[in-house]
């Protein structure tokens, strides 16, 4: 007999931001769902912002069974005291089994506040989901001890089981335009008195928050980019070709790159299209935030550095002389 019985359903929350869904909300969706099938129930997508009518469409065409909506002005840009607030009123109204959050900025903020208010569990930053055999709990699975192990972390005493999953672990689904579903819009507001606080965006051309998750070219540099002043030219080289500046840990710890552009296991994990990794030795903790990588071309001085194991391209050289190379290539190219 199964001890949660008045629990059922799992829950994907959709980040939406100016009426645009997050890539990890619709990835999330596909690992869901054969969770939610072998629970026998159903996958709803929960989807907080304003203006998210075509995003309430998108996540059915992308494997929801049904959608749980909340649409304000006051929910146009996100906030604690607003999502959390909301997220826990529809889960103490429809007591899901499982609610699935993105390891994004927002999903780290937003889960840990509503899983305490629900003095339940969450693991946090998981690389893999997965359903015991039992067919109730979840298995979560995550790095720890930095990354040297893989921790699997199960939630049996308490509902709803609650996580937050890298960006890029999963792939999207393909989207099937002709799926439709109960779209269930709920009539809730929080007082503009009550949100305490507003986000202030500042740009800045290095310390700017960027979402490399949803990047689908990302050119990234290492130790062996040798100084901070060499990124310009690596900067150069992705400006040109409409890329986003990645790095390792390696660079972050030398203080050149902030962390918001780290890639690996204690960064972002990425799936982009192309993926080019110059002066990266290939170190394991690194691999791991790239495995959803379509293409690695990988650049480096060292004809035996790891990386060269995993890339499809492989090109041994000093940078100083490559990436300027490749830069007045694809000028030429585009004409």
């Amino acid at each position: 007999m199964k001890r949660f019985n008045e629990y059922k359903n799992v829950w994907v929350f959709i980040e939406a931001e100016h009426g645009e869904a997050k890539n990890v909300g619709y990835e999330l969706l596909n690992a869901a769902r054969p969770i939610a099938d072998g629970k026998g129930c159903d996958l709803v997508a929960v989807i907080i912002g304003h203006a998210i009518d075509s995003v309430c469409r998108e996540a059915l065409s992308f494997g929801a069974d049904s959608v749980l909506a909340v649409e304000g002005d006051e929910f146009e840009t996100y906030s604690t005291d607003a999502f959390s607030r909301v997220l826990i009123n529809l889960i103490e109204k429809h007591r899901p089994d499982t609610v699935i959050f993105g390891a994004t900025n927002n999903g780290r903020d937003l889960a840990p506040k509503v899983a305490c208010h629900l003095k339940t569990g969450l693991t946090a930053d998981c690389t893999g989901i997965g359903l015991q055999e039992d067919g109730e709990n979840i298995a979560w699975t995550r790095p720890t001890f930095g990354g040297n192990l893989m921790a699997t972390i199960i939630c049996p005493d308490s509902r709803p089981q609650m996580g937050t999953v890298r960006p890029g672990v999963f792939r999207k689904g393909t989207p099937d335009s002709s799926r439709t579903g109960p779209i269930v819009m709920e009539d809730v507001h929080i007082p503009p008195e009550e949100i305490r606080t507003r986000i202030i965006y500042q740009a800045d051309a290095l310390a700017l928050a960027l979402d490399l998750e949803d990047a689908e070219i990302i050119v990234a540099g290492g130790r062996g980019m040798g100084s901070a002043d060499n990124f310009k030219i690596l900067k150069a080289f992705a400006d040109e070709m409409g890329a986003y500046l990645g790095c390792s840990r390696a660079v972050v710890d030398a203080g050149w790159l902030p962390h918001t552009y780290q890639v690996g296991q204690s960064g972002k994990t990425v799936a982009p299209k192309v993926y080019f990794a110059v002066g990266i030795s290939g170190a394991i903790q690194h691999l791991a935030g790239i495995t959803g990588a379509e293409t690695i071309i990988a650049i480096n001085k060292d004809p035996n550095a790891p990386i060269f194991d995993i890339a499809d391209y492989c090109i041994v050289g000093d940078l100083n002389e490559v990436i300027p190379a490749l830069t007045r290539a694809y000028r030429k190219m585009k004409g």
